[in-house]
């Protein structure tokens, strides 16, 4: 029984390893590059071509209290990138089963991306389409989570358990990078710095099967980064749709490369490469409910506004950001290397994330004190004078401003934050 057991096993990885790394008639990087060109024109010239029907599409982002970005801008970043992605995977012509499966599936969400930006769709409907998609790609290739790995000397496989478990992990990034899309170029910014921290740890040779696809994506995501900067004509968001196809795709190349043993990427390495987004999530989850609001209810104690509210400007934050996505997976890269050890390596991740959310937590939360604090003063006065001067009975006008004054201080949207902006709803 046992050596029935291991015989299929052993056939399994074999077949999952054919289709993630392309067998033998795998690409030369020099073919790599006119993909990565065709993806890159492609994208652009989508971009070019959506922004004039963004407005009879509906795809659209309004201002409003919570988005205080200048004019209508269009919602169509992630459906050029993705017809960017689609182009060069058309060049390249030499994906498996694998990357083809994730390519339709990537299709759907994108669509359903778009449909929530335009109709602004409800959480379960978002969630229940995004687990039809997920268990496809599961029923269809058998790539799922089913070990991670030897943690301090004992093999951890999860059997029927990985399933569910790569349900969560998908979406959980996915909303991630949802999550983080809050500025201009930082979603694409940490997608490419995600993309590079897995060529790093995984050191593929030559460059085929998922790394191509993630190289193609990365080619179809720049054109966008240029746009969404305002340097190609009007500026364009990224959208639901593109947070979706990004870390869609990062997620299920994640998991699939961590599940063979012919690349160096182990299961742990794979929260390394996608280590601030994982942090920021975590952390606004346990601030929420440590305040006993919903984990989901949207805010603004994001990193990035936590940048923005201590003064930085738009650009110094992304590059900020930046940086400590870069530092965040070249620790772990370090880690890897030196400690040999995948339970240190979980260890030190585990350690960093729980002084990540602490220090975030707490630097938010002095924040607001301060903010609620300079302006409660002012207000109580302000009402005291008022009720004195009217003999107890306050005028309606001084009311009336009073109330304007609060409705600004108390919103999430100031002048610090002004040229930030919220691509996606969350």
């Amino acid at each position: 029984m046992v050596c029935t057991t291991y015989k299929i096993e052993l056939g399994w990885t074999r077949g999952i390893r054919s289709r993630l790394v392309g067998g033998k008639d795998a690409m030369h990087e020099p073919r790599l590059v006119i993909d990565c060109l065709v993806a890159a024109c492609t994208s652009a010239l989508a971009i070019v071509v959506l922004r004039r029907f963004a407005v009879s599409l509906g795809l659209v982002d309004h201002p409003d209290q919570r988005k205080q970005h200048i004019g209508d801008v269009p919602l169509v970043g992630g459906l050029a990138i993705f017809m960017g992605v689609a182009a060069g995977a058309a060049t390249h012509g030499q994906f498996q089963e694998f990357e083809m499966v994730l390519l339709v599936t990537a299709a759907v969400l994108v669509l359903l991306g778009a449909l929530d930006d335009r109709f602004d769709l409800s959480v379960r409907d978002r969630l229940l389409i995004q687990t039809i998609v997920i268990l496809t790609v599961v029923a269809s290739t058998g790539v799922y989570i089913h070990t991670l790995g030897t943690i301090f000397g004992h093999q951890v496989t999860l059997g029927w358990i990985g399933v569910p478990l790569t349900v969560i992990a998908v979406i959980g990034l996915v909303n991630a990078f949802n999550m983080m899309d809050g500025i201009d170029g930082l979603a694409g910014s940490l997608e490419l710095v995600s993309i590079a921290a897995i060529i790093l740890f995984a050191d593929p040779t030559p460059l085929h099967g998922v790394i191509a696809l993630l190289a193609v994506l990365a080619a179809a995501s720049l054109p966008y980064l240029v746009a969404n900067q305002g340097f190609m004509g009007g500026k364009i968001f990224l959208g639901d749709a593109g947070s979706m196809l990004i870390g869609y795709l990062l997620a299920w190349a994640l998991i699939g490369m961590s599940q063979i043993p012919q690349t160096q990427l182990s299961p742990v390495n794979v929260l390394w490469c996608v280590a601030l987004p994982v942090f920021d999530t975590f952390a606004v989850m346990y601030r929420r409910m440590r305040q006993g609001r919903s984990p989901f209810k949207p805010d603004r104690g994001h990193i990035h506004h936590i940048l923005l509210g201590a003064g930085l400007g738009p650009r110094a934050t992304l590059a900020v950001l930046i940086a400590v996505a870069t530092g965040l997976a070249l620790i772990g890269a370090f880690i890897s290397s030196a400690a040999h050890s995948a339970g240190t390596n979980l260890t030190t991740f585990c350690v960093a994330m729980g002084a990540y959310v602490v220090t975030v937590t707490h630097v938010w939360l002095r924040q607001e004190a301060r903010q609620h604090g300079a302006s409660d003063p002012q207000r109580d006065a302000d009402a005291n004078a008022v009720s004195s001067d009217a003999g107890g009975e306050s005028d309606p006008r001084e009311l009336a401003g009073q109330g304007r004054e609060f409705v600004v201080e108390a919103s999430d949207e100031t002048e610090a934050y002004g040229s930030a902006r919220r691509s996606s709803r969350r």
